[in-house]
């Protein structure tokens, strides 16, 4: 018949079983256990003062160790996250700069697990690891490229829609406005626009998407009226390719942080929605650090613009080499008296100029931008208009 095998902690509890029946002196004990008389009394100890729980093993890290956090720097995370619930330890760690210093200041690392010591940090869903992709217009300076969009609507708790537009710098990440509105049409985003652009200036470029009011994919160079606005301001609208929002992400990571801010709940009507979109503004451009500006604020990085914003449309004189023609109210222009030539219905009441490149062929311009090309040979039917070409083949 085998031995039969014991834990240390059944030999515990077998001992202080035999030192309570009081027929066995300590000296027994010890012999019997095979261990020494410090240890017996430590188990004696243990046993009176906690109980059985007492006789289990019991950790060696000291209690306190010289290279831990200090309380007032965990109670700042701590008071920080609860202040800035979306954040994550890059971004605490960041503002403890300017309560602490350098040297004080853990890690990222450290400042995560303290957060998650006290469950504030929250399991993120394992993402799909995806080729990335570069914007495709990246600017070096400030104001060479201006982003705006309109964040997906949703409903306030009127169980109305609310469309924020939003204007950001693209080298900045800048936030200039993200303006709640009932409607995503020509005349609320003119206003927002102007309204900027006598703050802040005008950028060289504005990169969009292909949505209304923006840009329609049917329209000549995809201009509509607001592009024309634009072109007319001295600005050049640029356009992502259809269906393909990551080539402006970082506009579209700005609008993951304003949705999970403004609309995870929203507010009860749009003048109260402002006040919180407002509040995420302020915050995104001074307080909040971005980890593409080297942990930055848009606000320490962004610069005005010295191109002032004009409240009156200045006059644009073609050069002589152009015929300078008239679009119609159909929005076409007639080609020797009884041809039509379909431009843009955006451009009716305006001025387009036309450029003979020979062999039949003619550029068409508003301003200093090409729209097309059309050809003369093609203009057969009297009673019907031909589209310009984008492209000559």
């Amino acid at each position: 018949m085998p031995w039969k095998e014991t834990t240390t902690m059944e030999q515990k509890i077998e001992f202080i079983c035999e030192w309570r029946t009081g027929k066995y002196t300590i000296t027994e004990l010890c012999r019997t256990f095979e261990i020494s008389r410090p240890t017996a009394y430590k188990l004696i100890s243990r046993f009176e003062n906690q109980g059985f729980e007492g006789l289990k093993k019991h950790s060696r890290a000291p209690g306190k160790h010289p290279n831990a956090t200090k309380e007032n720097i965990v109670e700042s995370i701590l008071k920080l996250k609860k202040k800035y619930k979306l954040w994550g330890a890059k971004k605490i760690r960041e503002l403890l700069f300017k309560e602490f210093t350098s040297q004080e200041v853990p890690s990222v690392v450290t400042v995560h697990n303290i957060l998650k010591r006290n469950g504030l940090v929250c399991p993120q869903k394992r993402m799909r690891r995806v080729k990335p992709v570069h914007p495709i217009f990246d600017p070096k300076s400030c104001n060479e490229v201006w982003s705006a969009d309109y964040k997906g609507k949703f409903l306030m708790g009127n169980k109305i829609y609310c469309h924020p537009l939003t204007i950001a710098d693209s080298r900045s990440r800048f936030l200039f406005t993200a303006k709640g509105h009932y409607k995503e049409n020509l005349k609320s985003a003119k206003a927002e626009f102007k309204r900027v652009f006598r703050i802040y200036g005008i950028p060289k470029q504005i990169h969009t998407d292909n949505g209304s009011p923006f840009g329609s994919v049917r329209a000549i160079q995809r201009f509509t009226q607001l592009s024309y606005w634009f072109i007319e301001l001295g600005i050049a609208p640029v356009f992502s390719d259809p269906a393909s929002p990551q080539q402006n992400g970082r506009h579209e990571r700005m609008h993951r942080d304003l949705k999970a801010a403004c609309a995870k709940p929203s507010a009860f009507d749009l003048k109260a929605q402002q006040r919180r979109l407002n509040h995420f503004v302020k915050e995104y451009n001074n307080i909040r650090p971005h980890e593409a500006l080297g942990m930055k604020t848009p606000a320490d990085i962004h610069d005005f613009s010295t191109r002032a914003f004009p409240e009156r449309i200045p006059n644009f004189d073609y050069d002589t080499k152009y015929k300078v023609l008239k679009v119609t109210e159909s929005g076409a222009i007639r080609w020797k008296s009884y041809y039509w030539v379909y431009v843009s219905a955006a451009l009716k009441g305006k001025y387009a100029a036309i450029e003979n490149l020979g062999n039949g062929i003619w550029k068409v311009f508003y301003r200093n931008v090409l729209l097309g090309y059309f050809d003369e040979k093609h203009l057969r039917n009297k009673q019907q208009s031909t589209r310009l070409e984008t492209n000559l083949v």
